[in-house]
């Protein structure tokens, strides 16, 4: 059965999954890259841009798992770029290149229509317009029976958390203070909502913790 899976997202000490000021030149908002330098010495981080090299070890495990058996992702549109309101023109396609490091079906949650983005590599951009539950449908079936991986940003993980839809969430706590930017769990309970510790494991650069929502407490549906 395909699962709904958050994997790699970092947060910082003080809980924030992105700096303020997202923008073009801050992408992560201002300070929101050092909460990701656990993942870019990693092999597998390297490999997705086509560069050789890099890190093995706990850091580069978890990187990998984060792109073991998935069929579609889901992204917020902050996670698709820094356009606000109605889509001006087709000329923003994405933070990545021609060529994105996601080689399956996207499905890109907005408030305003575009039409699906065919791009090099498998990646295709599909924009959804009627809500989470919509793009979870589509993106299991786009899938083909393997998991969904929920890529953020933080307002589009909370969403799904607060509907109970997440099956699985890794998070790499970055040893590092942000002070301010956007809170990933403020006022969630995730013991309430039935999610439980069942791996965590710290690296000299961030302390990975798996959490799971147990079975007794999972959604029927998407409805």
């Amino acid at each position: 059965m395909s699962r709904l899976r958050v994997n790699g997202f970092a947060i910082s000490i003080d809980g924030y999954g992105a700096g303020p000021g997202q923008s073009l030149e801050h992408p992560l908002g201002v300070g929101g890259v050092a909460l990701h330098e656990w993942a870019f010495a990693t092999r597998t981080f390297r490999q997705m841009f086509g560069q050789d090299g890099g890190s093995t070890g706990v850091d580069d495990d978890f990187a990998k798992r984060g792109f073991d058996n998935i069929g579609a992702w889901i992204l917020g549109r902050n996670m698709f770029g820094p356009v606000r309101g109605p889509w001006p023109d087709e000329s923003w396609k994405g933070w990545w290149g021609a060529n994105p490091p996601y080689h399956v079906p996207v499905f890109v949650l907005t408030h305003h229509p575009r039409a699906s983005i065919e791009m090099e590599g498998g990646t295709t951009f599909h924009f959804v317009t009627d809500g989470i539950h919509a793009a979870l449908e589509r993106a299991k079936q786009a899938a083909q029976g393997k998991d969904v991986r929920l890529g953020g940003g933080v307002a589009t993980i909370r969403q799904y958390l607060n509907a109970g839809l997440i099956d699985e969430m890794h998070l790499a706590i970055a040893p590092n203070l942000l002070g301010r930017g956007e809170a990933l769990l403020a006022g969630i309970d995730l013991a309430a909502l039935g999610y439980r510790c069942t791996e965590h494991v710290g690296t000299p650069n961030a302390m990975h913790v798996v959490l799971t929502r147990q079975a007794e407490n999972s959604p029927t549906s998407t409805e």
